[in-house]
């Protein structure tokens, strides 16, 4: 893909999604958006911020996740799935910030991935939404969308994301997965997309292919 026709979908998306943002609820304590990047695996972002509002009610600090702990975060993140995991995980990020970043979540991917749940697209989501580090964030909305769109030929994240820098402006990294996600889910959905209705369709070579052959 050139970066002449990614700037021509790059354009497109703007006048479709001119507002976009994270799903997942966002406030000034970065804690908890690592809190909701890790519920978020294998649960709606909705969910999600239904139960963190609970949960930070009554936890609203990673001290307050170490005085709980696993049992009782466990208990109130259940609905996300995976809880005993996940509150494994969360347990074990709120003692590694005590114990090994001074009581601070870290502002690196580097050091934000030796938080166990934290892989490279939570890292991403964290520096690019809290510290204004330029990243791609390649969920599976990013993956299936950039590739029907011949934006990216990777199979794995890390290839997409790597092929999704070289042809976007820095500035646009962040804000391309987020309108990747609500194209995602408004028209490209994984097993019925909309390609008639697509505002892309007309760049969009799995789409014209689509509705050339029925």
């Amino acid at each position: 893909m050139s970066k002449k026709n990614a700037e021509a979908i790059l354009l497109r998306l703007h006048e479709l999604y001119p507002q976009t943002e994270c799903t997942l609820d966002i406030d000034d304590n970065v804690f908890h958006l690592v809190v909701r990047a890790v519920l978020s695996a294998q649960c709606t972002d909705v969910r999600v911020n239904e139960v963190t509002k609970v949960l930070f009610e009554k936890h609203p600090d990673y001290m307050d996740f170490l005085e709980a702990g696993e049992e009782k975060i466990g208990r109130i993140i259940k609905p996300c799935g995976f809880w005993k995991a996940k509150s494994h995980y969360l347990y074990e990020i709120a003692r590694m910030m005590r114990d090994d970043f001074d009581g601070k979540v870290p502002t690196t991917q580097e050091e934000l991935m030796r938080f166990p749940g934290v892989g490279r697209k939570v890292a991403n989501l964290i520096v690019s939404e809290m510290f204004g580090t330029p990243a791609v964030v390649v969920d599976t909305h990013c993956m299936r969308v950039s590739g029907r769109l011949g934006l990216s030929s990777g199979k794995d994240p890390l290839t997409i994301e790597k092929e999704l820098m070289k042809i976007l402006p820095k500035e646009e990294w962040a804000p391309f997965g987020h309108r990747m996600v609500d194209h995602g889910r408004t028209v490209c959905n994984a097993r019925s997309p909309k390609c008639e209705e697509c505002g892309l369709l007309d760049l969009c070579p799995t789409g014209k292919k689509k509705v050339k052959h029925g």
